[in-house]
């Protein structure tokens, strides 16, 4: 049975790509890991939440390995997809629910997560989870939205916070033991609103070392 409170990725998993401001947030993103966490050929990764792997694709040139992790079967199958058709042998898939309990296989130089954030009941239970997957000295990095009032997604569905503080995840980040921790602005979206006009929402990106 379907949750009403979880958005249906499995549903929208076909059409993902299609939009061309979600692509772009995401290439956007993907810059802003690339040159703040400046990932190297020696190190494996994760993405956690990875989705049709938008991100995933962007930074595997740059890196030893990449894992993909998402909750979604049906957006596996879509980056698996491209995995097959581009060939690529450095790209590994897992299906993992942690908040069904599920665990996942590695250990990683560095991990990143964009735009998850909002949809997790518990953050701090999820920056511990992905901090235990951190080898020592290790990179984590969290994109999401800057507080914003409800108005960014269309259907609220599956979306828990709206935006968060950046002073309140970076002291996540504290308590659950990063240190360095930073944050920039790594994208802006624009979007016009129905009764509120064009409306900026910056996002963030948080990273911390282990």
């Amino acid at each position: 049975m379907k949750d009403p409170n979880k958005t249906d990725f499995d549903e929208k998993a076909a059409t993902w790509d299609e939009d061309p401001q979600r692509v772009k947030l995401a290439n956007d993103v993907a810059d802003a890991i690339i040159s703040e966490m400046k990932p190297t050929r020696k190190m494996d990764a994760l993405d956690y939440g990875c989705g049709s792997g938008l991100i995933t694709l962007r930074i595997q040139p740059h890196i030893k390995s990449i894992t993909g992790i998402d909750s979604s079967k049906v957006m596996l199958e879509v980056i698996q997809a491209k995995v097959e058709k581009q060939g690529l042998k450095n790209v590994r898939i897992q299906f993992v629910d942690f908040e069904q309990g599920g665990k996942a296989e590695g250990m990683f130089h560095l991990i990143v997560s964009s735009m998850t954030l909002h949809h997790v009941n518990e953050p701090a239970l999820l920056l511990k989870q992905l901090y235990d997957l951190l080898l020592p000295g290790g990179y984590l990095g969290i994109a999401d939205l800057d507080k914003e009032d409800g108005s960014f997604h269309n259907d609220n569905t599956g979306v828990l916070h709206f935006g968060f503080e950046r002073a309140y995840l970076k002291g996540l980040f504290e308590q659950t033991g990063l240190r360095e921790v930073r944050s920039i602005t790594a994208a802006t979206v624009v979007k016009e609103i129905e009764g509120k006009g064009r409306l900026e929402f910056p996002v963030f990106l948080i990273i911390g070392r282990k």
